[in-house]
């Protein structure tokens, strides 16, 4: 690994440490604004008045920034699957400090964040810079594309289409 895929890997692991910490510290802010005043949830504003909120909003703001220079660094290949470590950091401190239980399924989809990180991170192709505009339209016209960019639209507006069938019945 490159001294600069190095730095952009190590921000990014950092980054997802301090994102997935960050849920549990403003989660803990908020349990505790809620026994003083209306909950969030009802309209309440008292979390704003809440440190450990602030600290969980404070926290949460320095790992997006670690994110963010993690991609000077590195290939968007390498830092982008390492986000889903802010998921499993998230999970064993919600078991840890929030006394909430990880059921079977829990455990899995930690796992399998952790095989599918590392095989992408593992079996990354090699970026390619771009140089002109005509290089960045041919690769949007080729036929993979379009298939992929069909099926996304389609399968989101299916999706749209659907949910608001079922919300608004005639």
């Amino acid at each position: 690994m490159y001294s600069s895929n190095l730095k952009g890997f190590i921000l990014a692991v950092v980054s997802s440490a301090f994102i997935g910490s960050s849920f549990i510290i403003k989660k803990k802010g908020l349990r505790r604004a809620g026994v003083n005043g209306p909950r969030a949830s009802s309209g309440g504003y008292g979390y704003l008045l809440e440190p450990l909120w602030w600290v969980g909003m404070i926290t949460m703001i320095v790992g997006e920034i670690a994110n963010f220079v993690a991609y000077i660094y590195a290939p968007a290949v390498l830092v982008t699957p390492l986000g889903a470590l802010s998921i499993i950091v998230s999970a064993v401190l919600a078991h840890f400090m929030l006394n909430e239980s990880l059921q079977k399924m829990g455990i899995l989809g930690c796992l399998l964040c952790i095989v599918g990180s590392t095989v992408i991170v593992l079996h990354a192709p090699e970026e390619r810079s771009l140089s002109s505009v005509q290089e960045i339209w041919e690769l949007a016209t080729q036929p993979a594309f379009l298939l992929y960019t069909a099926v996304s639209y389609s399968g989101s507006i299916g999706t749209y289409l659907i949910l608001c069938s079922s919300l608004w019945p005639n």
